[in-house]
């Protein structure tokens, strides 16, 4: 538990102190920084670039396309005795109809519905939680709702909480911002919060789904192996480089917007790997990159729905995104599409650092593998 709250402490510390202190060292009015609810639009952002754009293109493919796309082409399904097979549950179902209906509230503007059009957020994402564990039942068997209940519901305050640090460091970037509806501080708080907890809850369960189609496995339980000959002194680097950038974010937030993304990652994972811990990217070391997959996909996956409920909603945000807001499916430019995947290894550390409490300690981890292994 000791470790659990100093980790927290650390990076609460430096998610919430350096970014201010890089502002205030600058002499910006800290006001506009936490003005809650945020409204206020004070960041001038870049306007496309050809350049950028191309750039930030050639880098992702580099990264992804070894991993996903030649990897997938390489790959032959593997052969044995045939998955058992078990029923989508009723609750499933009812999912399946609650959401369809919240959808249509969400897109639609009736009159009689205008006092609760603002609300729909939650309701589409409980009922995709819900889904997405009945998917994985049936694949696997077994699925985290059911499986771990306690866990799965601890994961929703939890999450409330990891998106509030997002919100923070977006004050400094101001890479999206919401539109359509306004809300006093409490209630917008209160509001905020519900939607925020669905977060974990939803790209945990779609990793755990996405983890158990068969070959997974054999794809990328063997792949290529990255060791770090002194790991320690390369977080201590790591550490060093992310706290300097936060520091930063709002200094220069066309180019360092990011770090908002990767920095809580490279804290958390440099924090785990002084203390001998395992993280999301330990079993990389021997070669076994399924983790480090099935959690990006799952945020993809998951960031395809935000966006595609969140367009024609009442309530919704709205990007800017420097230097390559063009091409936009839906609201979001495709590039920043990209954003999900570190995000979805972000999701699973937290779940990693959540499943340490002393509580599931004795219990065996449900996010270091998959759902048909035990």
């Amino acid at each position: 538990m000791r470790r659990f709250f100093l980790k927290f402490i650390i990076l609460a510390a430096m998610l919430l102190g350096l970014p201010l202190l890089g502002v205030v060292i600058a002499g910006y009015p800290l006001a506009r920084y936490l003005e809650f609810p945020p409204i206020s639009r004070y960041i001038e952002h870049a306007p496309f670039s050809w350049i950028a754009f191309g750039g930030y293109t050639v880098f992702i493919i580099i990264i992804t396309f070894h991993l996903i796309v030649r990897r997938f082409k390489a790959a032959e399904e593997p052969e044995g005795k045939p998955k058992p097979s078990y029923r989508f549950p009723w609750w499933g179902w009812l999912a399946v109809v609650f959401g369809i209906i919240a959808w249509i509230f969400a897109w639609s503007r009736f009159s009689w519905f205008a006092q609760l059009q603002p609300h729909t957020f939650t309701p589409l994402w409980v009922s995709f939680i819900v889904v997405i564990n009945a998917l994985t039942l049936k694949r696997a068997g077994r699925c985290m709702m059911l499986d771990r209940p306690v866990f799965f519901l601890i994961l929703f305050p939890f999450s409330a909480l990891f998106w509030w640090f997002f919100e923070y460091l977006n004050r400094f970037v101001q890479n999206w911002h919401y539109a359509g509806v306004r809300f006093q501080p409490t209630e917008y708080f209160w509001y905020a919060t519900l939607s925020f907890s669905t977060v974990l809850p939803a790209v945990l369960g779609a990793m755990q789904w996405i983890a158990s189609f068969k070959g997974f496995h054999e794809r990328y339980g063997n792949f290529f192996p990255i060791k770090i000959a002194k790991p320690c002194s390369a977080a201590g680097v790591v550490l060093a480089l992310s706290g300097f950038g936060l520091a930063g974010i709002g200094l220069w937030p066309n180019y360092l917007f990011p770090l908002l993304w990767i920095s809580p990652l490279l804290i958390v994972v440099s924090l785990q790997t002084f203390m001998k811990e395992r993280h999301v990217f330990s079993d990389i070391a021997c070669g076994n990159w399924q983790r480090v997959v099935t959690s990006a996909l799952a945020a993809l996956l998951c960031g395809l729905f935000w966006e595609t409920w969140n367009f024609y909603s009442l309530a919704k945000w709205l990007y800017t995104v420097p230097y390559v807001h063009r091409f936009q499916i839906f609201e979001m430019p495709i590039l920043g599409y990209a954003g999900y995947l570190p995000f979805g290894l972000e999701c699973v550390t937290v779940g990693l650092l959540i499943e340490n409490l002393p509580i599931f300690s004795k219990n065996p981890s449900i996010l270091l593998q998959s759902p048909g292994d035990a």
